[in-house]
């Protein structure tokens, strides 16, 4: 059974998707044209797109799921590594566009969502004909730029990576402390997340902790190997890219064009001065950004 979607995208359609397994994706859905996918980072939903999709439907049939483990999406128990791998949430997307009878669609993702485009890049290029990814680096350059007092930004992604219990205690003791906390540090422009959003975004992650905890602990683990794999045989994206950052990567001590550069053939990288969440605080520039990859 989906649990309750809660409030969602104005015009667009609620549906739930199918696809492997048993697990059903809660969706919204909206415009015609080529599919255009809407990925959401954390600790969101599919809601993180109000501002752009229905924009962007205006050209495409634009999909904005809640990735497995999120908002109204299924919830598999993690009894396995794969079960929240990105590998297996990136054949979620490969599903949902089979669901709605595209061979072909465009990907774009943000935070979480952004890693589970990068994988479907690289593990279906036959099908993702164009993508975007906002505000992450690869999981391997993740790790690998984390060190020191810095590396206290993203402290999240080291308490999640620890073994089942103790993180899920945690967090469950104070749910809306720790997931507002990012919701707070994270946003740069006061409103860009209004009250009855940002009550949503709480409602639904606070009903899925341990599948959040899951989906960040395969970064850790499952998902640094497939990724570290595919680094080492010299895999790279071969659709055109276009990645979008914040305009601090001086600041943390990395280049972020230098490293995306080596993993995409055809890359057009930008840079904000919105905060992470740049679909809330600076949808106009995300919709320039995605219809200009389109284009491309």
């Amino acid at each position: 059974m989906l649990a309750a979607m809660g409030i969602t995208i104005p015009g667009f359609e609620r549906t739930a998707i199918g696809v492997a397994g048993g697990v059903e994706l809660a969706a919204a859905v909206g415009g015609s044209g080529p599919l255009l996918v809407l990925l959401h980072g954390f600790p969101q939903t599919h809601l993180m797109w109000r501002r752009v999709a229905p924009v962007l439907a205006e050209e495409c049939t634009v999909v904005c799921p809640d990735l497995r483990g999120y908002g109204g999406s299924s919830k598999p128990e993690a009894d396995y590594a794969e079960t929240y791998s990105k590998r297996t949430m990136a054949a979620d997307v490969v599903g949902l566009a089979d669901a709605l009878g595209f061979d072909r669609f465009a990907l774009v993702g943000h935070d979480r969502g952004a890693h589970v485009a990068f994988r479907a890049g690289l593990d279906h290029p036959d099908r993702v004909s164009h993508l975007g990814i906002l505000d992450v680096l690869p999981t391997p350059d993740t790790w690998d730029v984390l060190a020191g007092v810095g590396a206290a930004v993203a402290f999240h992604l080291y308490l999640m990576a620890q073994p089942p219990g103790l993180p899920e205690r945690l967090i469950g003791a104070a749910p809306d402390a720790f997931l507002g906390h990012f919701l707070d540090a994270w946003s740069t422009r006061p409103g860009a997340i209004p009250a009855d959003v940002r009550t949503e975004y709480l409602r639904a992650a606070r009903a899925a902790v341990p599948s959040i905890v899951a989906d960040y602990r395969a970064t850790a683990t499952v998902d640094l190997e497939h990724d570290t794999a595919d680094r080492a045989a010299g895999h790279r994206l071969t659709m055109p890219v276009t990645v979008v950052q914040q305009d601090r990567g001086t600041q943390m001590g990395f280049d972020g064009a230098a490293i995306w550069r080596a993993w995409a053939a055809d890359l057009e990288h930008v840079t904000t001065r919105a905060g992470h969440f740049m679909a809330e605080e600076a949808p106009a520039d995300v919709v320039d950004v995605i219809r200009a990859l389109l284009c491309r």
